[in-house]
């Protein structure tokens, strides 16, 4: 979602804004602005559209200053438009930027329009700058004028302040949206994201919730939710495997396809035994609380929903343990009759999806068991607030259309259903062995699958001209159709949808015919024969296949029927290698139809408001 960037130095700190901006350009945006304290006082500079358009406007007119704070804006509240764009000021004396959403906004414009204050946007944010001029009268510092200010907000914010009376400190208040402080040597900064100040330190605070800071070029001193001053951990970063870089691939997505391999053998270290998974990688107390679990809850949002999809087959199927999946968007806000013994399980990337932790922190006090997350950010919301939890250690991941995400979150929830299983009993020993034995080969196996990369390429042409396209599969290879039929909708723009193969003959085969595609997943397994017949059914409306399929299971290539044949590998890590090739067509489609890859029109990274 939107990006903040702030930054205090003895330099001037335009260049450290607008790379951190472009730093945080995966995460989506509709426009980008800053604002800086310089000789002439607190000016701003916002651009629609992309950062380069922001950068060529301060090339022509420079904002020269050493304090500062930046923006890129996903547009909520109002169009895309300069007005709309942050920073927003009030009376050319404070400015701020803003993620999140603030809900009771319309009661507190029309407060401060009966004080008088003239409204240039149809922001939430704008109230946000208002209110703290208003405040400001009442108060003898920004802080205290920060901190009655919050108490009037209602909804979620990241909030970065800077005030023109005096320029020598920046101000940050979250709650509900991520802020993370960067530390430097008589220097330091704001971000929503590390990533966007690994240029300028690798020492970060992370904000916790209901804290404001204030920070100065030499200190930075923290207040809790009560306003108490606190010290907060100082994080150092030390890996740098994975960059904001898309090194020699054309785009990141393509990047971060390739890089499966290598973050799945990441998500594996260190949690396998030599015929089992070490429970104790979910936790100290893992194996003991999951011997009591009797129900399993998962709730996450599209691609990570579609993994928890995946996961509730072997959940049931290994552990004989019932297991919900719900959208977190829609658990979070109906009555659910909590069964007994219930771990909570919650999935998510970046572990700040806001309707994914607002699900979780609803949990709370209402009889669960524990709470569990899989998730690829050690320092997010959703894992610090989570009993249990299990990183994925996918590395950054840039393109907005997920990736590599979605198969370590598969993996993680794999070694999840393998450790329950085996500390409550009901794994089969053999099945342990074998699912252990074949865990350790799918690196491996996912390399094999991304070597027939240019057959899929040249398969995909037949793509390029058509504007739907139905994806099929069977058991835990429907949610890896879905996974796919999201992938090519979200980057080429091209109307897909996943069905139960089953279930096309029960009214999405009315729709088939010589312009819609259908792609099937199909694995050599016990359901095999009955995608066959749905298939068959395909065939003789008119439809063209795509079969991505086991050489076992004995598909040929005909006039209306290509077929891509997928390397063997142990049935339960089938979904993982699947979703391989799925991930392919819809990048080399896409390119064809010449879309933004990385950035797809009206979607965001890091959905971090309802």
């Amino acid at each position: 979602m939107c990006g903040i960037v702030g930054a205090i130095a003895e330099r001037n700190v335009t260049a450290i804004l607008i790379e951190g901006l472009k730093r945080l350009e995966y995460r989506g945006y509709d426009s980008a602005g800053v604002a800086v304290y310089t000789d002439q006082g607190l000016e701003r500079c916002r651009r629609t559209g992309k950062v380069a358009e922001l950068a060529s406007a301060l090339d022509a007119h420079p904002l020269l200053g050493k304090v500062g704070i930046a923006h890129t804006r996903w547009a909520t509240h109002g169009a895309p438009s300069e007005d709309n764009a942050h920073p927003h000021f009030s009376n050319n004396e404070l400015g701020v930027v803003h993620n999140g959403i603030i809900e009771n906004y319309q009661e507190l414009r029309e407060e401060l329009k009966a004080q008088g204050y003239i409204f240039t946007s149809q922001t939430d944010t704008e109230t946000i700058v208002h209110l703290l001029h208003s405040l400001r009268k009442q108060h003898d510092s920004l802080l205290t004028t920060l901190q009655a200010a919050v108490r009037k907000l209602e909804g979620a914010y990241g909030l970065a302040v800077i005030e023109a009376c005096n320029p020598k400190r920046i101000l940050a208040a979250r709650s509900g949206s991520p802020l993370v402080i960067g530390l430097g040597i008589g220097e330091n900064f704001l971000a929503s994201d590390p990533l966007a100040l690994r240029q300028v330190t690798d020492r970060f605070i992370y904000l916790e919730e209901g804290d404001i800071a204030e920070i100065e070029r030499e200190q930075v001193q923290i207040y809790d939710a009560n306003f108490t001053p606190i010290n907060r951990e100082t994080v150092q970063y030390l890996d740098n495997a994975e960059s904001a870089d898309k090194g020699e691939y054309r785009h990141f997505m393509l990047k971060e396809i390739y890089e499966q391999p290598k973050v799945v053998q990441r998500t594996l270290e260190d949690r396998l035994a030599k015929d089992h998974v070490l429970a104790s990688s979910f936790g100290a107390d893992a194996e003991t609380l999951f011997q009591h679990v009797q129900n399993i809850q998962i709730v996450a949002c599209g691609t990570s929903y579609h993994a928890g999809m995946v996961a509730r087959y072997w959940i049931e199927s290994l552990t004989n343990t019932p297991c919900q999946v719900e959208v977190a968007s829609e658990f979070r806000y109906r009555h659910v009759a909590i069964q007994p013994n219930t771990l909570f399980i919650s999935i998510s990337q970046s572990g700040e999806t806001a309707d994914t932790l607002a699900a979780l922190r609803n949990t709370k006090d209402k009889g669960y068991l524990a709470s569990l997350a899989i998730c690829n950010i050690g320092t997010s919301s959703l894992v610090r607030e989570s009993d249990l939890v299990l990183l994925t250690r996918a590395g950054p991941e840039i393109g907005v259309a997920s990736t590599k995400a979605f198969t370590t979150q598969l993996v993680g929830l794999l070694l999840f259903t393998l450790a329950l299983g085996r500390a409550q009993g009901r794994l089969n020993t053999q099945t342990e062995k074998e699912a252990v034995a074949a865990l350790r080969l799918l690196p491996s196996k996912l390399n094999d699958a991304l070597s027939m990369s240019a057959q899929i390429e040249r398969t995909c042409e037949f793509f390029a001209e058509k504007q739907h396209t139905l994806f099929l599969g069977r058991g835990e290879q429907y949610p890896v159709a879905m996974e796919g039929a999201l992938k090519l909708k979200e980057i080429s723009y091209i109307h897909a949808e996943a069905y139960p193969a089953g279930e096309l003959k029960h009214g999405p085969l009315a729709l088939v015919d010589s312009e819609m595609p259908v792609v099937a997943v199909a694995p050599s397994n016990e359901l095999l024969e009955k995608l066959k017949s749905n298939l068959q059914e395909v065939r003789a409306r008119g439809g063209e296949l795509l079969v991505f399929a086991d050489r076992a299971a004995h598909f040929e290539d005909s006039a209306d029927t290509h077929v891509i044949h997928m390397p063997s590998i142990h049935e339960l890590l089938e979904p993982m290698l699947y979703t391989i090739p799925l991930q392919l067509l819809s990048y080399y489609v896409a390119v064809l139809r010449g879309t933004d890859v990385d950035q797809p029109r009206n979607l965001a990274k890091s959905v971090t408001v309802e």
